[in-house]
């Protein structure tokens, strides 16, 4: 009995694993892209019936799993305050250092307010360099202002 979407989360994992799929090719499949299927898949968003059918079929899911993916999932993926991960701690020393110099550049461009995380976007590619290739993340979400009332 599956009682909680981390344990479907878990399981994905292991047929990902086990069958050397990539999250590219759970996209293609789904329809949507790498970044917003491979979020749903590790339990941060929610399928559709027909997506979460694709997803079950990939990665052979039982039904009760499938049924998991189409519940709003708890947010919040880190196990951890300070995160302990390398790559993730990098995400989060981003936001140490500059985030306030993000606060201040879209304050100043937009006004007093903040970038969804709802109405929003993302796009990792790989950028060749022949200095060693990096990381080229474009994070994309609609400005809210805050209302007067």
């Amino acid at each position: 009995m599956i009682t909680d979407r981390k344990t479907v989360t878990e399981l994905i994992l292991a047929n990902k694993v086990a069958k050397g799929i990539t999250w590219h090719q759970v996209a293609d499949a789904v329809g949507l892209s790498k970044e917003w299927t491979t979020a749903a898949c590790l339990g941060q968003m929610t399928f559709n019936k027909s997506q979460a059918e694709i997803v079950g079929e990939l990665f052979e899911l039982p039904d009760e799993a499938i049924a998991w993916l189409q519940i709003a999932p708890y947010k919040g993926s880190l196990p951890t305050v300070v995160p302990t991960d390398p790559l993730i701690y990098r995400w989060y020393e981003v936001v140490n250092v500059y985030g306030s110099t993000i606060k201040e550049l879209i304050h100043e461009e937009f006004g007093d307010g903040i970038m969804s995380a709802i109405d929003f976007s993302m796009d990792i590619q790989r950028e060749e360099n022949p200095n060693g290739d990096r990381v080229n993340v474009v994070l994309s979400g609609k400005f809210l202002p805050y209302k007067t009332y």
